[in-house]
């Protein structure tokens, strides 16, 4: 019995302890239900709370200002000041201000009303950068007790989920208002990367000769810069096109057209030789000299040294040291990665929409964020004529980003000029549960409902819904996740929103 009993005076006490933390802050020892509202600024969200106004009654308020961006932040500084302005002639205008958060987003001004009637309600923040007010525009404040409680406010839906704002401030989280606005028709497909012409460079051998290259670590992939020695080419132990004897009678034949040249010259002085014999003995002489010129380029007593005519990366080492190459042979192939192909295969029925292309996305495997079109300054080089298997080739050229190599698969969301109003959201809003989606729509500062929704068309960052929410509703872009998880935790953490 004694077990029982201390069981029993346990849970009690537990009971009471969950019920204190649970229950929703009430007026000094008036029992009424606290009011609640959230509004919203360029800069901030206030999401406020406090007991209705009653004659006599002081009234706390637990004001949560949220500093809006990519992330909503709690402010930790500033101060606010709350405003009690008469709508009703004749009644008197009462305010008070304090210059700090309690904690981090918390404010607690307090007002206590000595004149019923209509009044407006404004919450002025200070910041250093700015300032910011946020009101409510008509508020009732009571003549007595029992009027207040007669007026008080029905309690929230049923399939509403709590989300308080200290958990909301301690993770990414954003929500945004829905609002038609024009979006592209996209042609969603998959590409691979291909070479854009003119990106490859191939250094080609410049006369039959035995290679070594420069350095032994060329391999696909290593960078390489304009006028960096690549390729030797030695034709000493050759009896054919020998290079050392070439170089030899092209210095003789050099000596005997700069011979023939200036005696020439002096009997054209004179008038002593015809001027076309003349013009071509200059002639001759000027050829044996570009002759040798060509020959002598780069070379040394190894032989002849081939640079790299660009900067760029190695694609291909096309030979292997000592072996023997003709003139013209291909020896290493370069690649510049300043402009790739991307081929995409587009499904006949838009092939129409092709050319209204106005820009879109391009995303990497793995990638979420993906890369603008109209940034990689994508054009159109051509469209296949014919259809291969239900689809018709889209060949689209593009500057590349440092990771679209030769062979890789890409993702396009291919925007065409024939817009349409439409609500969307961000990718990141969208939960997805067996293979239904959903979005968390904020109806209040700390409650949310989850919405089944129907997708349309996606560009690759905005997904287009055509149901489940409506204009002006507030979604949820970051942080579903974490109130998903919050939900189904089935626990509520203390509120700590005292009055």
């Amino acid at each position: 019995m004694r077990r029982f009993i201390l069981y029993a005076v346990t849970l009690l006490w537990m009971v009471a302890a969950l019920s204190a933390c649970r229950t929703k802050p009430t007026s000094e020892n008036t029992g009424l239900e606290p009011l609640s509202f959230t509004l919203y600024s360029p800069h901030s969200e206030l999401f406020v709370e406090f007991s209705p106004l009653v004659i006599g009654q002081k009234s706390r308020f637990a004001a949560h200002l949220t500093q809006l961006g990519d992330h909503f932040k709690a402010y930790s500084s500033g101060k606010l000041s709350v405003y009690l302005e008469p709508l009703t002639p004749g009644l008197p205008k009462q305010q008070h201000t304090v210059y700090s958060p309690t904690q981090p987003g918390i404010f607690r001004p307090e007002l206590t009303p000595s004149k019923a009637g209509r009044y407006r309600l404004s919450f002025v923040l200070e910041q250093n950068a700015f300032t910011d007010t946020l009101r409510i525009d008509s508020l009732e404040v009571y003549s007595s007790l029992y009027q207040a409680i007669q007026a008080s406010p029905n309690e929230a839906s049923s399939d509403e989920i709590t989300y308080l704002k200290e958990q909301a401030w301690k993770v990414d989280f954003a929500n945004e208002a829905l609002s038609y606005q024009p979006f592209s028709n996209v042609i969603h497909t998959s590409g691979s990367v291909e070479t854009a012409p003119g990106d490859e460079v191939i250094v080609s051998a410049t006369l039959d000769g035995l290679v070594s290259l420069s350095t032994l670590s060329f391999l696909p992939g290593s960078r390489v810069s304009k006028g960096q020695a690549l390729v030797n080419l030695s034709s000493k132990t050759i009896a054919d096109n020998n290079l050392d004897v070439k170089l030899a009678q092209a210095r003789t034949e050099l000596e005997k057209a700069k011979a023939a040249y200036l005696r020439n010259k002096q009997l054209a002085d004179l008038q002593l030789v015809p001027g076309q014999e003349f013009e071509a003995s200059k002639a001759a002489y000027e050829n044996a000299q570009m002759y040798l010129n060509t020959l002598s380029a780069n070379y040394s007593s190894g032989g002849k040294h081939l640079t790299a005519p660009v900067t760029g990366y190695i694609k291909a080492v096309h030979v292997e040291p000592g072996q023997f190459v003709s003139t013209g042979q291909p020896l290493i192939t370069i690649t510049q990665h300043q402009r790739v192909v991307i081929r995409a295969d587009v499904a006949q029925h838009d092939q129409k929409q092709i050319n209204t292309f106005s820009g879109g996305k391009l995303r990497m495997p793995g990638e979420k964020k993906g890369y603008s079109l109209v940034e990689l300054q994508a054009r159109v080089l051509s469209v296949g004529q014919q259809v291969e298997t239900g689809f018709v080739p889209l060949y689209l050229q593009v500057n590349n980003v440092g990771s679209l190599l030769p062979g890789a698969y890409v993702e396009l969301y291919l925007e065409t000029q024939s817009k349409k109003s439409a609500l969307v959201v961000p990718e990141s809003a969208l939960i997805e549960e067996q293979g239904q989606f959903y979005v968390y729509v904020q109806t209040g500062g700390e409650s949310f409902q989850k919405r089944e929704v129907r997708l349309g068309s996606s560009n690759g960052s905005h997904t287009e819904l055509l149901s489940g929410v409506k204009p002006g509703e507030r979604v949820v872009t970051q942080g579903g996740y974490q109130i998903r998880l919050s939900s189904l935790s089935g626990t509520l953490p203390a509120h700590g929103h005292e009055h």
